[in-house]
């Protein structure tokens, strides 16, 4: 069984204070923005977080819940699907990363059990999940696959996963026509059927689907 508190034990021990882990999610899909979330742990806390893409939608939802109340800090940003557009999905993911790590310090977001008041303690270290993190504008560390090796990278996975669904479940009031509470954007068969009856909406990435509207022509 993988010791999810090993990375940042080390790192603590190597001389950090504060280690915040960050993840994203929704960089797939079609339509929507995409979500990335900052949280600092107590080290060693064991309240059963996991990559959120093993867990089930309740299980997620209770850990989002139990990370809220137990984290020493947590922000969340993101970057919509205009943004999305406009600069691309990987620096739209480095813009929705730097505002959940803004929030978590204070400036501004979602941040600290939902509030704007900053946490006692701003992170020395980010890891961030992935190999890249080319516009990450505060001090950081890759770890590949970290939703599934560190605790608090997939604490942040789960807050990214649980706010961006929350975030379509509430589109799907707004476009019930496309089925956003069920496939959450991505690109599904029911989805594209849905676009090709409806079409691409004001909530939809345009830049994700010329190919398929140009195959429509």
């Amino acid at each position: 069984m993988t010791d999810l508190w090993q990375i940042e034990r080390e790192l603590y021990t190597a001389g950090h204070k504060v280690i915040c882990g960050v993840d994203e999610a929704g960089r797939g899909p079609l339509a929507g923005p995409v979500v990335a979330a900052a949280v600092i742990l107590p080290l060693g806390l064991e309240i059963g977080v996991d990559d959120s893409k093993k867990l089930t939608e309740s299980a997620r939802e209770a850990l989002y819940e139990e990370i809220c109340a137990q984290a020493m800090g947590y922000g969340i940003g993101l970057a919509t699907e205009e943004e999305i557009d406009l600069v691309n999905i990987l620096n739209a993911t480095y813009l929705a990363m730097n505002r959940a790590i803004d929030a978590l310090c204070g400036d501004g977001g979602l941040s600290s059990a939902g509030g704007l008041t900053p946490p006692l303690q701003v992170p020395d270290l980010c890891l961030i999940d992935g190999n890249r993190a080319d516009g990450v504008n505060y001090p950081n560390q890759c770890i590949v696959k970290g939703d599934s090796k560190c605790a608090s990278i997939a604490a942040a996975s789960i807050l990214a996963k649980v706010t961006r669904d929350r975030i379509m479940v509430d589109l799907h009031e707004a476009y019930p026509q496309y089925g956003f509470d069920r496939h959450k954007g991505y690109p599904t068969k029911e989805h594209y059927a849905a676009l090709e009856v409806h079409g691409v909406s004001d909530v939809h990435r345009e830049s994700f689907l010329r190919k398929w509207q140009a195959g429509r022509t």
